[in-house]
């Protein structure tokens, strides 16, 4: 008798630890991060390579959806801005209040950052900026839950200008102080602050700025601007602006008859060769653009070695979403890895570390990051400078690249560090825009 009620009590006992076992399992099965995605899916920043961006981003997401991440699922919840920063922010909030987001990612336009950061802040959630360059998305603000591996502006203005100074002498045949310079660009947060780093570059090398004017990327005409090129007769242009105010800018010069040694752009509408091949033609060869290095075009053999593999998927799948596209845009990778910075380091380390994917624990993580450089597929390490200084959320480890596009292909020119192939530098005599 005795034997039988104590059989009964240890399967009774064995039942019980597996029905805890079984809810143990259901509910690590259960838990996931939702994280909201905001990319500008329709209007004019779309083709300007906010949807490359979101491209590069849900292929790293899907491809963590299929394992998750030590434990938690991992779902996406997609949002388009609509080229309005009005709706970015309005978006936002909406993933976050109403579908219940663990987060934002992604953002394309700094003139969304801006707002988005700030509002997002306020409600002291986690926000992850995958591509817009704006320094006034940190400067002097003392965000705490606001982070972005992406290089700023001023380095993208500041890259051109040293580029250029480099080789004034060589290849212009003017010493810096006798170069002519003109600094044009979209007068959104991403224009003025890309300018800025320009109008430093310029001073620090000695150049003769002989025009630095804004104008509105919506404009449906340019001509005043590009007559005002016409008399200041620059040496080299340094433009920012997206797409398709480039294309119609360079149209409307090419009816004028301007003349230039170089153009060079940063980023944004010039970080998608299609388009501007598009809008172009053969004028779009010999044009250079600063931006964070085409993880296609990275030194691999610098790299840490489980990312080539990385590289190569993300190719891959852009190639069936993509077929035949000349060149793979840098936006596609810029998207990818510094999304992948975030599922593969910062989500891991929060979960572990901090147990959990709340607004602190992935602040934390983040904070925790100390990538050196090659870690990342955009050749640059990733450390975050810290509460109490001026940028705190910025990569202060992020840089970007010169790249020149020579026979439907980019190629990296600058720095020498990171250089495949010597710039061509001035236009060659006979093309469009030559001064020669």
């Amino acid at each position: 008798m005795r034997l039988r009620m104590a059989a009964r009590l240890v399967r009774g006992l064995v039942v019980a630890i597996s029905a805890t076992g079984l809810v143990a399992t259901a509910e690590a099965q259960d838990e996931k991060i939702k994280i909201g995605v905001v990319f500008d899916l329709t209007g004019p920043l779309a083709g300007g390579g906010s949807e490359l961006n979101y491209v590069g981003t849900k292929i790293i997401l899907d491809h963590f959806a299929k394992s998750g991440v030590e434990g938690y699922k991992i779902e996406a919840v997609y949002a388009d801005a609509q080229s309005k920063p009005d709706i970015a922010i309005n978006e936002s909030v909406r993933l976050l209040e109403q579908e219940k987001v663990d987060m934002v990612l992604g953002f394309f336009s700094s003139a969304q950052c801006v707002p988005v950061a700030a509002r997002v802040e306020q409600l002291k959630k986690f926000m992850w900026m995958t591509t817009c360059i704006s320094s006034a998305v940190f400067n002097e603000k003392g965000y705490k839950y606001v982070f972005r591996p992406q290089a700023s502006g001023d380095q993208f203005g500041m890259m051109t200008m040293d580029f250029i100074a480099q080789n004034a002498s060589a290849k212009l045949g003017k010493e810096p102080k006798d170069l002519r310079v003109a600094i044009i660009h979209e007068d959104g947060a991403y224009g003025v602050d890309v300018s800025k780093g320009n109008e430093a570059g310029a001073k620090k090398a000695g150049f003769n700025v002989v025009l630095k004017e804004g104008y509105s990327a919506t404009a449906p005409d340019l001509s005043a601007l590009v007559t005002k090129l016409k008399r200041a007769k620059p040496d080299v242009i340094f433009h920012t602006g997206y797409n398709p105010d480039i294309t119609l800018l360079l149209r409307q010069a090419r009816e004028q008859g301007l003349k230039f040694a170089a153009l060079m752009g940063h980023g944004a509408g010039y970080g998608v060769y299609e388009k501007l091949k598009e809008g172009m033609g053969a004028d779009a060869t010999y044009i250079f653009n600063a931006d964070p290095i085409s993880i296609w075009l990275s030194n691999q053999k610098t790299m840490d070695p489980k990312l080539p593999a990385v590289i190569k998927m993300v190719g891959e799948e852009f190639d069936k979403l993509k077929p035949g596209v000349a060149i793979r845009s840098a936006h596609v990778g810029i998207g990818a890895s510094n999304t992948y910075v975030f599922m593969s380091d910062v989500l891991p380390r929060a979960i572990k570390k901090y147990g959990g994917v709340d607004p602190d624990a992935l602040r934390k993580a983040a904070l925790d990051t100390d990538i050196p450089e090659g870690g990342t597929m955009l050749g640059f390490g990733v450390k975050f400078y810290g509460d109490g200084t001026p940028m705190a959320g910025q990569n202060e480890r992020s840089f970007p690249v010169v790249i020149q596009y020579l026979d439907d292909k980019s190629h990296v020119v600058w720095p020498k560090s990171q250089a495949q192939r010597e710039a061509v530098l001035p236009l060659p005599k006979g093309t469009t825009y030559s001064n020669q």
